[in-house]
């Protein structure tokens, strides 16, 4: 083996709950806030979920196939890279590793830490210092080894059902609850269709953390026949879980309570269960997030060494050192978390979650066009898996992305304008490296 490649380490059941454990983050129990605010109504709101999440699953579906193609540690990055070329491989690893990845450890850790300080009746002014403090202590974890990281992920997704399924059964079961709350589909105030853009790119950060598996495959046993299962299997778990629960929260409180409330689950929870009862799924809250900070980390450790490895990052043989004795690339996780140090320092988790959906939506929709162009370029090539029902999911899932950007065009165009921004700033440095390395546009 080479002194900078990564181990064959991770198995079927760790990219399962890094899958699973990062989509559930916190979303689920904060994001019903903005959903509900948005659509204005029980029945759009929930079928944002539902919708939301049969995009993922076409998405899911779609990527398994280019997943297997090129079961390389990068994940998207490699997908583009190699369809389109290095420049957008470039771009979409320089968007994960300046925005997407710090953004997610930021906003989350955000949550985290406005929660623990609510569960135990502190002061708002140490939530910041308890958010660096949060980043700081899992980045150090993951530096430990993926042995003890990915164990700290199993736990905690195991651990994080548990609330959720508490909620889910007692919710349903909630006197004066029912289907009758799950109505009127819209109210006049709302214009459907931005209302549901809206809503839509909301639910899509509850579902957001699917695609980073693909960062794993390098380290896959047998990535062929893992990666398609590990999405497809850990998707389904996930809609299952968020739909069910947001019919639930709907059973218990009314849509208006949920748009008016910064922690929609804990609210649930108080109605739900008396003194202890909500405390204890406070705590549960607090592990679910941690896990999906975790999660995130996971994944956001192998983009820059990814980048690095090839050359496309300046200091590149810095980012692509291996530790010897963890073996991670652990020089690019140092810079992943000081720019969430920075995004924390903001406090803007809302901004920075539409901010994560948008740019990150442009590149997976690109993703699902390289499948279709991989189909008739190169219909020869080996694909140990296929999307089923091809075209119909392909675009299903590309009709969706397109909507989510073009709707946060439209909708938040400041948003819009910073992800641009902050991406196209890598073109610049990618042209600094391809000058100063000598690397080809194309392998």
């Amino acid at each position: 083996m080479k002194k900078n490649e990564l181990k064959k380490e991770v198995s079927g059941i760790t990219a399962l709950t890094v899958l699973v454990g990062t989509v559930i983050g916190a979303g689920i129990f904060f994001k019903p806030t903005a959903v509900y605010g948005a659509s204005g109504a029980p029945g759009l709101g929930l079928l944002a979920w539902f919708v939301a999440g049969i995009i993922t699953m076409a998405g899911g579906l779609t990527v398994a196939e280019i997943g297997t193609i090129y079961p390389q540690t990068g994940g998207m990055m490699i997908y583009l890279e190699k369809v389109y070329g290095r420049w957008l491989g470039f771009l979409v690893g320089w968007a994960q590793m300046i925005i997407y990845y710090p953004a997610n450890v930021a906003a989350l850790t955000i949550i985290f830490a406005t929660q623990f300080v609510n569960l135990f009746a502190l002061s708002d002014n140490i939530i910041v210092p308890i958010a660096i403090i949060t980043a700081i202590l899992l980045m150090g974890i993951n530096f430990l080894g993926t042995k003890y990281s990915g164990r700290i992920q199993t736990a905690a997704t195991i651990l994080k059902l548990i609330p959720i399924l508490v909620i889910i059964v007692a919710g349903l079961l909630y006197p004066g609850g029912g289907v009758v709350r799950l109505i009127p589909l819209s109210v006049e105030s709302h214009p459907v269709l931005t209302s549901f853009g809206s809503a839509l790119v909301a639910t899509l950060f509850a579902y957001d953390g699917w695609i980073n598996v693909g960062t794993l495959a390098g380290e896959m046993k047998s990535p062929g026949k893992m990666l398609p299962k590990v999405i497809i299997g850990g998707l389904l778990i996930v809609m299952t879980v968020y739909v069910l629960i947001n019919i639930a929260y709907l059973f218990v409180l009314d849509s208006t309570q949920l748009a008016g409330t910064d922690t929609p689950a804990a609210l649930v929870a108080s109605y739900l269960f008396d003194g202890i009862g909500s405390k204890l799924v406070t705590i549960g809250i607090l592990i679910s997030v941690f896990g999906g900070i975790n999660g995130y980390i996971i994944s956001g450790l192998r983009v820059p060494y990814a980048l690095a490895t090839q050359k496309m990052l300046p200091f590149s043989n810095w980012f692509a050192k291996v530790n010897a004795k963890t073996n991670l690339p652990i020089n690019g996780g140092l810079v992943i978390l000081g720019i969430a140090i920075l995004m924390i320092l903001t406090g803007q988790f809302n901004q920075l979650t539409d901010l994560i959906v948008f740019v990150i939506w442009i590149f997976i929709t690109l993703t699902f066009i390289a499948v279709i162009i991989l189909r008739k370029t190169q219909p020869n090539i080996e694909r140990p898996y296929k999307v089923p029902l091809y075209p119909i999911i392909p675009l299903v899932a590309i009709i969706g992305g397109l909507y989510i950007v073009i709707n946060t065009l439209i909708v938040q165009p400041e948003n819009a304008f910073i992800g641009i921004f902050l991406t196209l700033i890598g073109i610049p440095v990618y042209l600094y490296c391809k000058k100063k390395y000598g690397i080809p546009e194309k392998e």
